[in-house]
């Protein structure tokens, strides 16, 4: 030990210390501390989900999330609302406020868990986002579906921002639209889930009691109990391209009639086919096929509206 000290210590040779600074930090002391702050963004490249392909990130936020070969990424409801009104500019609509956990539910992870996880991943308080604003100068309310949010789930607290968008609708007299993305009823809720299904209904008929137009834009996924009530209760659908949109799953059906169902089956283009879709509309056309839609139905009621 002492030879190997004394080694150490002859003038000329670094010691170890010094040996894993490296020769940068001894001449200029600065140089490597510059350097080493900076950081390069882990997600500066998305991959397609269909051709495998990396993206930049920031060529794909300028395509509204829409990929090269068409594919048509999930996105949240702050981005979905930023894109769909003018300029970006709109003004939240503050949803009630209800009870958390209803039932006290027992699950492997406790249910207020679950949401206070998915509050923070998405920096939404439940899955349904609501804004008014102007679509192309055309006033309107507009929900939004966040699927990143328990799957888009229908719980109490998204029905009752539904039916605070239908009544704001109502009162300002102006159109109301929603983007739906939804696996179904959240389980934690039981019951209570299932009663928004009859209770978002009932807000509808307000709406459509004072002739104001209700339009559906299904995107992916629209599934389950949201796909059995108010996804499909619009003046008009529309869908984004390739969206899966049906009540079960492809899986349970072919085990149910036991039979191979056909390529595409539920998907927007199928559905378009069969009548049950009246358009399907890319995300960079989407907010010209709304306004005409709506300014179309809002004929007649123009002395009505709020200025633009």
């Amino acid at each position: 030990m002492a030879m190997a000290e004394q080694r150490n210590d002859k003038p000329g040779r670094p010691a170890a210390s010094e040996k894993r600074t490296g020769w940068l930090s001894r001449i200029a002391p600065g140089v490597r501390n510059a350097f080493s702050k900076r950081e390069t963004p882990e997600n500066l490249w998305v991959k397609c989900p269909d051709t495998g392909e990396m993206i930049y990130r920031p060529d794909l936020e300028a395509a509204l999330w829409v990929t090269p070969s068409g594919h048509h990424m999930r996105i949240g409801a702050a981005q979905r609302l930023k894109y769909t009104f003018d300029e970006g500019k709109f003004e939240r609509i503050a949803s009630p406020i209800v009870a958390d956990d209803p039932l006290k539910f027992p699950d492997v992870k406790p249910y207020p868990d679950r949401i206070k996880a998915a509050r923070k991943a998405s920096g939404e308080q439940d899955a349904l986002a609501v804004g008014y604003g102007h679509i192309l100068g055309q006033p309107a309310v507009v929900a939004v579906q966040d699927f990143a949010f328990m799957g888009g789930s229908l719980s109490m607290a998204v029905g009752e921002a539904f039916i605070k968008a239908a009544q704001e609708a109502v009162k300002r007299e102006v159109p109301f639209v929603i983007f739906t993305a939804s696996g179904g009823a959240r389980m934690q809720e039981g019951t209570l889930s299932l009663m928004q299904l009859a209770r978002t209904t009932l807000a509808l008929n307000e709406v459509k009691a004072v002739g104001l137009p209700y339009v559906v834009v299904l995107t992916d996924p629209t599934t389950g109990g949201v796909m059995a009530s108010y996804a499909m209760l619009g003046d008009v659908h529309l869908a984004e391209p390739n969206a899966l949109i049906g009540f079960a799953g492809r899986r349970v059906i072919e085990q149910t009639i036991r039979e191979s169902l056909p390529p595409g089956f539920q998907r927007a283009e199928f559905q378009m086919e069969r009548g049950m879709v009246d358009k399907v509309v890319s995300r960079g056309d989407m907010r010209d096929v709304l306004s005409s839609i709506l300014k179309t139905l809002m004929m007649g009621r123009s002395q009505h509206l709020p200025a633009a």
